[in-house]
């Protein structure tokens, strides 16, 4: 598990899940240009909840392209994606927002791992979760949600004692 924690004045958590769950190719490349690729849904299910994602974006130097299936969305509040390439994969991403003066707190969780007998598999995922990529990823995170709220909120505070 890996987890990178931001807060953001001038964003609500509102703003950020109605944006993931709504994005379009264009909107998120405007978001982070020349790192985010792709976003958008390629399969839309009741109220969110089994909508199938497609997300392709660079986190540091590795290019993620990868289908994600919402297993859960709390507009304002929560959005969590399964993880899947041909087949599901032991993977998951939640964003947990939680509102702070001025702003939303954002906390960016990705686990990984497979349940039961399936751990003895898991020293495969540390090839990938690298502490390189994990320290990347949090970088990754801390960047984008700023921005995120410049692209929505041009002009908006940058601290939230403004």
């Amino acid at each position: 598990m890996t987890e990178s924690r931001v807060d953001v004045a001038g964003l609500t958590g509102r703003d950020v899940t109605d944006f993931m769950m709504a994005c379009t190719d264009e909107q998120y490349r405007n978001w982070w240009p020349g790192t985010h690729l792709q976003l958008h849904v390629l399969g839309r299910a009741s109220a969110g909840v089994g909508d199938v994602m497609l997300m392709d974006e660079f986190v540091g130097r590795r290019r993620l392209r990868l289908h994600g299936v919402v297993e859960a969305v709390e507009p304002g509040r929560r959005l969590v994606w399964r993880f899947r390439k041909i087949v599901p994969l032991p993977a998951s991403l939640s964003l947990e927002l939680t509102p702070v003066p001025g702003g939303v707190s954002v906390r960016h969780t990705v686990r990984a791992g497979w349940p039961g007998i399936g751990r003895v598999l898991d020293p495969l995922l540390r090839m990938y979760f690298t502490s390189r990529f994990i320290t990347e990823l949090d970088a990754h995170v801390r960047t984008e949600f700023p921005l995120l709220r410049d692209y929505l909120h041009p002009g908006a505070p940058t601290r939230a004692d403004n």
